[in-house]
């Protein structure tokens, strides 16, 4: 018979071990770089790579989902803040509704973009894809803008690598828009990338700024 209770102990060493960058701390912050690969919380999730785990072990606070203010998709890496109290708490999920707290990723894209362009489309969930999310009447309002850092090719075809300012937060925002427009995230088969060597979107949370804040996570180049 398994012993639940060596096994939940075992797995707890196991996390204590994964090592996640700290970007800033303090009494009321905690804003980590999140790893590609990660889940963000719990909820239906089984994943031993999850953030929400990793902070009950490392962080633990009496806050729902320990703190966690925003998500961001398993395979997106960068900036993640979590609040300490619940005072901070209420306070960022008030500025998040309120749509003021800048976000900006960093993103490679299959296609020959221009050079700068804005998407205001409405995004909601798909009624024939469980998971997906999709361009419609019936959606969010939803707003990207892009602007091209550089082009290159890449296995024989462009891409542009583009910084992005996120002025909604409609779940899977990023990968629906420039998907809809043909130019999926290179590496986002969901959305249509045919591109399966990376094993993920290559889409980076790279600066999250509020008040006299400002957190940083450089994007790497894949």
């Amino acid at each position: 018979m398994v012993d639940r209770d060596r096994v939940i102990v075992i797995y707890n060493k196991c996390m204590e071990k994964e090592e996640i960058k700290i970007i800033f701390e303090n009494n009321d912050l905690l804003v980590l770089d999140k790893p590609a690969g990660w889940v963000t919380t719990k909820e239906n999730n089984k994943s031993e790579k999850n953030i929400e785990r990793w902070l009950e072990i490392n962080r633990k606070n009496d806050l729902a989902r320990n703190g966690i203010v925003h998500r961001l998709d398993k395979g997106t890496s960068g900036v993640l803040i979590i609040a300490k109290n619940r005072e901070m708490l209420e306070y960022l999920k008030e500025k998040f509704k309120k749509r003021k707290i800048i976000k900006k990723y960093t993103a490679l894209i299959e296609g020959d973009l221009p050079l700068v362009g804005e998407m205001n489309l409405p995004v909601g969930r798909s009624k024939y894809s469980f998971g997906k999310f999709k361009v419609s009447e019936e959606g969010k309002k939803a707003l990207t803008k892009f602007k091209v850092i550089k082009k290159f090719e890449r296995n024989g075809k462009t891409v542009s690598l583009v910084d992005i300012d996120l002025l909604t937060g409609r779940t899977h925002q990023i990968r629906v828009h420039f998907s809809y427009l043909g130019w999926p995230i290179v590496g986002d088969v969901l959305y249509g990338s045919k591109d399966k060597s990376v094993g993920r979107p290559i889409l980076h949370c790279r600066e999250i700024s509020f008040d006299d804040y400002n957190f940083v996570s450089p994007y790497e180049e894949t």
